[in-house]
């Protein structure tokens, strides 16, 4: 599939997309009603304030009374109120913008390198899934300076602010990012049906296991080592300093660790390792994924193995989410917000490991292919193609 032909179907969906989400970011005006209130009830309502709330241009209490947009009398900002309200506009106007720029090339990518047709389409809708979880992500991380410069507080422990902004709009992000993937699955299927016959790659099976291996093994790193309790506080705590930038930890436990685990204690050992069987349950998807993913690219490429590891990264962390949900049966006494808390974690990293990833896999792939050895995932009666 060119270049053109993937266009159609990723514009499609990052529209969809943008769309979705100003759609949800301007229904945070209806459930300022009292109708909503009486209808859903308080407590739901400001769950759901609280999802919306990243995506909509209704300015929080925080931007309008601590930037002093009220314009009361003894109110130092007061009289800069419309400055600081326009940075706030402006902020999410990046981030939409930035929401549409960033999914657009990756889904062209995934299209081109995962159409949707010969046994690829869940794959593909997968993929899509995460990639529109990552490119909401880096939006709202590109959009973050002017989020906190709105709120009259950018020079205050500047970091740990930009953590926070970054780790918001998640739940939201994740239900509109499975609408727009599978419009765009829906029209790059029409578009591939009615282009010529994709191939598919015939890869040599141990160099393929031997991938999944070292890019499972990057994971790994972050989920089992870094993500230990112990290793996780020294890399939060050994960063000290003063200024605009002090205080990096909070930053770097978002971008580099995909999970947080601990030795039992106050716990028993079977619950605990019940908890333990989530990561290794993750790092098998991974393992599997890597896997069958060369056979089925069209070519495999640096770019494709990379985006494609992301992606299938983000995908594992949202099931294993959910499984932790389901595990913990005590959360169903709760509330909506405690329920969805854990739900879209971890994104950060997953790009940063998932590349990664990917790319070693691919260095690995390519240097273990040269060998003679039975194909994994070839197509039947079709001649074997050029390795990687």
């Amino acid at each position: 599939m060119n270049h053109r032909r993937a266009a159609i179907p990723a514009v499609t969906g990052g529209v969809l997309l943008t769309a979705l989400l100003w759609w949800a970011g301007a229904s945070t005006e209806a459930l300022h009603l009292q109708g909503a209130t009486d209808a859903l009830g308080g407590r739901v309502v400001a769950d759901l304030q609280q999802w919306l709330a990243p995506w909509s241009y209704d300015p929080p209490t925080s931007v309008r009374f601590g930037s002093g947009a009220l314009g009361e009398v003894g109110d130092p900002a007061g009289g800069d109120a419309p400055r600081y309200l326009s940075l706030y506009e402006t902020a999410l106007q990046i981030r939409f913008a930035a929401l549409f720029a960033f999914f657009v090339p990756g889904a062209m990518l995934l299209v081109r390198r995962l159409p949707p047709v010969d046994g690829r389409l869940p794959a593909a809708l997968l993929a899509l899934w995460g990639w529109g979880v990552v490119a909401g992500t880096l939006a709202v991380t590109v959009s973050a300076p002017w989020l906190i410069a709105s709120q009259g507080r950018g020079s205050y422990r500047f970091l740990p602010q930009l953590a926070g902004v970054i780790s918001s709009g998640r739940q939201m992000l994740v239900v509109t990012a499975l609408f727009a993937s599978l419009a765009t699955v829906l029209v790059a299927r029409v578009i591939a049906r009615s282009a010529d016959p994709l191939p598919r790659e015939a890869v040599p099976a141990r160099a393929a296991r031997l991938a999944a291996t070292v890019g499972t093994a990057v994971i790994a790193l972050s989920l089992v080592v870094l993500s230990y309790q112990s290793v996780a506080a020294e890399l939060q705590t050994s960063f000290s300093g003063s200024g605009l930038l002090s205080e990096p930890g909070d930053l770097l436990r978002q971008w580099l660790l995909l999970g947080a685990w601990s030795a039992p204690a106050g716990v028993s050992f079977g619950d605990w390792l019940l908890y333990r069987a989530v990561d290794v349950l993750l790092l098998a998807l991974v393992w599997t994924a890597l896997r069958r993913l060369p056979a089925m690219l069209t070519r495999v490429t640096v770019p494709a193995m990379a985006v494609t590891t992301v992606c299938l990264t983000v995908v594992g962390l949202l099931a294993s989410q959910l499984l932790r949900v389901a595990l913990d049966g005590s959360t169903l006494k709760w509330d909506l917000m405690y329920l969805s808390a854990a739900i879209g974690g971890g994104v950060p990293a997953a790009l940063v490991w998932g590349l990664t990833a990917g790319a070693a896999a691919t260095v690995t792939l390519r240097a273990v292919a040269g060998g003679h050895g039975p194909t994994t995932d070839a197509p039947a009666g079709e001649p074997e193609p050029a390795r990687p």
